[in-house]
């Protein structure tokens, strides 16, 4: 499909509903990304590029700092939720606070601010694809391994919802397939198999008895859980099932490691009747309250840190080794939801928050 041009001018409303009527669903972003590269190359005092279906723009202006604002333009499968709707003062639609009001925050501000004197830091856009998937198909990691100098900064600022107050860290995010097998036999003999989705029971009791901690870090408290998030398993209508496969995921807090993280999933289902293998994984990111930038930061838009539930690449820039912070004006309880919405006063609000930050006024 083709993508509608966007108006970088229009407010804040305008333009989020603008890009939620363009649908983004991860790995086919590349009308949406058409968009803002053209919309952003018509932006005078910036340079553009590109990279698979991510988006980058960067000033040159010489400043002492620079500052990256980093969205990502995917969002999960759409719910019926599209075109988006005005509701009282509520945008409603799929990616309206995950994370398309803060793509628009960011996108507005770059064209503002571009060639503004009053601009205190240089600044770099990086809008980007696959956010919503596997951590090998991220946007951003690719940009990382191709073209690392488009990262370089003293802080990077994710426009991940968060209701307007800064989120830091995260959570890493493990998925694991935890396999029972039997053997098959006719379901009229069902004595000669062994059913597999039977022997998943203990799997899922174990799910439902299980207890995640939380754990508190630099005043940061991180909520872990361990949930099954797909199951499989069945051959035919009168066939017992040699295989079941329940996946689960894993959200960590960002004491433990990616090891640590598998070794505990293989521990709490540790046993003779079911393989664990994982599939997926990605680290989580310490809060660093300690950086310069990050207090800076925190204190310029007048926040209370709190932690970050949910992996965001705030974790990609630490490992980096670039400050990050989230800070968006989307709610994240609503990310995913059919109900998802964004409040339009708090687009305003964020977008006016970091344009004081960015001129220092």
């Amino acid at each position: 499909m083709s993508a509608p041009s966007l108006d970088l001018t229009a407010d804040g409303l305008t333009l989020t509903a603008a890009l939620v009527d363009v649908p983004s669903v991860s790995g086919a972003e590349a009308p949406l990304a058409d968009a803002v590269e053209a919309a952003l190359r018509s932006v005078a005092g910036l340079v553009v590029g590109r990279d698979g279906d991510t988006v980058l723009a960067r000033t040159e202006l010489g400043r002492p700092r620079r500052v990256v604002l980093a969205g990502h333009l995917d969002t999960v499968p759409v719910a019926d939720n599209l075109p988006s709707r005005l509701d009282g003062d509520r945008l409603v639609g799929c990616g309206t606070s995950d994370m398309k009001s803060g793509v628009a925050v960011l996108l507005r501000l770059a064209a503002a601010l571009a060639a503004d004197p009053a601009l205190a830091d240089d600044l770099t856009l990086v809008c980007y694809d696959n956010e919503e998937v596997e951590a090998d198909r991220n946007g951003l990691g690719r940009v990382a391994r191709h073209l690392p100098g488009w990262l370089a900064a003293d802080l990077a600022v994710l426009l991940e919802p968060t209701t307007g107050r800064v989120e830091v860290g995260c959570q890493g995010t493990l998925r694991a397939a935890v396999t029972t097998r039997g053997r098959r036999a006719h379901s009229a003999r069902s004595w000669l198999g062994e059913n597999a989705v039977h022997a998943a029971a203990p799997v899922l009791a174990g799910l439902a008895a299980y207890e995640p901690r939380s754990v508190t870090i630099d005043g940061c408290t991180y909520r872990e859980g361990l949930n099954a998030v797909r199951i499989a398993g069945g051959v035919a209508g009168n066939v017992v099932p040699d295989e079941c496969r329940v996946e689960v995921n894993f959200r960590f807090a960002p004491d433990r490691s990616e090891v640590d993280a598998a070794d505990h999933v293989r521990a709490v289902f540790a046993g003779p009747d079911a393989e664990v293998s994982i599939v997926d994984s990605a680290p989580g990111a310490l809060p660093g309250l300690a950086a310069p930038a990050v207090r800076d930061f925190v204190a310029a838009v007048g926040s209370t840190p709190v932690a970050k539930y949910g992996w965001t690449d705030v974790s990609r820039f630490g490992a980096l080794g670039i400050p990050a912070v989230n800070y968006g004006p989307g709610e994240p309880d609503l990310a995913h939801t059919r109900e998802e919405h964004v409040l339009v006063p708090r687009i305003a609000a964020c977008e006016a928050a970091l344009r004081a930050y960015l001129t220092r006024s």
